[in-house]
């Protein structure tokens, strides 16, 4: 396809699927500032769609739908994705995820590409990257402490 022929894409939107929207809505608010923007809600009370504003970033969710085969992480077992949230203090996000509930997979600790990152898991089976950039490091520096790790070991 001729680029000119590609559609333009307007945005990308991350769509999380947990066992308990309204919680995890209630979670991402106190764990990182997330302002719900709305939600639609069956008459059961299971939420088919819910947006909530974290930073610039909207993120989309909704309850598990099993008849259709939308499971969550805690359903599935495990998750292929991560999001990835960069703030000003990782260090003070970090501390509130995990006040808030959330796991530590990996500590906050300086990484070699530039970033302060760790990695929490959410009550509902998502994970999130959390870092904060400590320095620019351009693309063939960070190459070069790249294979630096593999060759220490």
């Amino acid at each position: 396809m001729s680029d000119a022929a590609k559609p333009e894409i307007k945005e990308v939107y991350a769509y999380l699927r947990v066992r308990n929207a309204a919680q995890a809505i209630d979670f991402y608010r106190r764990a990182f500032g997330g302002e719900e923007v709305f939600r639609l809600t069956e008459p059961s009370g299971r939420i088919g769609h819910a947006e909530v504003r974290i930073g610039p970033a909207t993120v989309m969710l909704s309850d598990e739908f099993p008849e259709g085969g939308i499971l969550g992480p805690q359903t599935v077992g495990d998750t292929t994705f991560a999001m990835h949230v960069h703030a000003g203090d990782v260090d003070a996000l970090f501390a509130r995820a995990v006040e808030a509930g959330a796991t530590v997979v990996r500590p906050l600790q300086d990484q070699f590409y530039g970033e302060r990152s760790g990695t929490v898991r959410d009550p509902y089976g998502h994970l999130w990257l959390l870092g904060g950039s400590i320095e620019e490091v351009a693309p063939e520096e960070m190459q070069r402490r790249y294979t630096a790790l593999f060759e220490d070991k």
